[in-house]
């Protein structure tokens, strides 16, 4: 059996890359174990494992003023004396055996968890092996991801057996093997579908410069263009709407704005609050507040239904937004002007 042992190690440090080292110290750990259980002892010991010959020793390691009578040679070894039992290698065959298996599934563990820890902000294809109103298990191929109820879209429903798209927002580390947490919701879903889809994005010709999503309703996403003659938005939406339309049908007809970057913060607003039409854009650089003036026919369009148009908006710009027809501007500008000549008065009066 020794040599055996030796020669499985060795085909293991092949096969699975562990190393022999890793491998002999567990395996000492586990006879010492195997060997106080099996006989009874409670003393401190240690098991040699000869790397050559596979050959197996227990030594008892004895308590001072224990001695023994150790040739000058064994000089450091004169606190310790050799009991391996006859039998000893029949207990040892067995231990190895539950060691190589369990050192084999923390080497595959590692090993999936080294091939997934790299892939989080990945783009894959999954089938939908359950789905409950707990959670949600993904087929990965090698792994099984979980798809939470937070990662979820609140109107899709996800059917055993069904491919779907999904991002890998976190790789985990845990005691049976990477845990696998991917998303339907995450912004990167949208960025990896449009660099699927649109080949200027992959090739870095139009580049995505923000998105700002409410998943399963509606996304907005400013790109903009690093050669003059290639429309950014154009690109994105494909001849005849068939680049973002293969996008809205893997979203589940989720509604997706495409607008153009602007570095004027101007421009790059009245942009993001398409498609109503903007009249005025009054900015406070430093507070990143802007004040927008529309139409009376353009309020409902621009703020959008529940506010989300508007929302949207400042999320992809990063500047608060607040949006007021011509009517409401008017009468507010109207009341700051009766307030300024009402204070005005005021001093006035009291300077007499």
């Amino acid at each position: 059996m020794n040599r055996k042992l030796i020669e499985a190690l060795i085909e293991l440090e092949k096969e699975k890359g562990i190393k022999m080292d890793t491998l002999i110290e567990g395996l000492k750990i586990a006879f010492v174990s195997a060997y106080k259980k099996n006989y009874q002892v409670e003393y401190e010991c240690r098991v040699d494992i000869d790397e050559k010959t596979g050959e197996i020793k227990v030594f008892k390691i004895l308590d001072e003023g224990e001695g023994t009578d150790a040739a000058p040679e064994d000089e450091g070894k004169k606190n310790e004396i050799e009991v391996t039992p006859d039998n000893f290698g029949r207990i040892a065959a067995q231990t190895a055996k539950q060691v190589i298996r369990q050192r084999i599934k923390e080497a595959e563990r590692e090993i999936m968890y080294d091939e997934f820890k790299d892939r989080a902000g990945d783009m894959v294809t999954g089938i939908v092996q359950q789905s409950d109103a707990r959670f949600t298990l993904v087929d990965l191929g090698k792994v099984e991801a979980l798809l939470p109820p937070y990662e979820q879209v609140p109107r899709e429903r996800y059917k055993h057996g069904e491919r779907i798209k999904v991002y890998i927002s976190d790789v985990r580390k845990t005691t049976k093997g990477p845990q696998v947490i991917v998303s339907r919701t995450h912004t990167g879903l949208i960025r990896k579908l449009f660099e699927l889809e649109v080949p200027e994005i992959y090739e870095g010709i139009v580049e995505i410069r923000s998105i700002a999503r409410e998943a399963g309703f509606r996304t907005k996403i400013a790109v903009s263009s690093n050669e003059r003659n290639v429309d950014p938005v154009g690109a994105c939406v494909g001849p005849k709407g068939s680049r973002v339309k293969m996008i809205v049908d893997e979203l589940g007809g989720e509604k997706i704005d495409i607008v153009e970057y602007s570095d004027d913060i101007v421009t790059f607003i009245k942009n993001s609050l398409s498609p109503a039409k903007i009249i005025k854009v009054l900015t406070d650089e430093e507070k990143k507040f802007a004040l927008i003036i529309v139409s009376n026919d353009q309020l409902s369009l621009a703020i959008g239904r529940e506010g989300q148009n508007a929302r949207l908006a400042a999320k992809l710009t990063g500047w608060k937004i607040d949006i007021k027809n011509e009517k409401q501007f008017e009468e507010e500008l109207d009341e700051a002007r009766k307030e300024r000549l009402k204070s005005k008065e005021e001093d006035t009066e009291a300077s007499k």
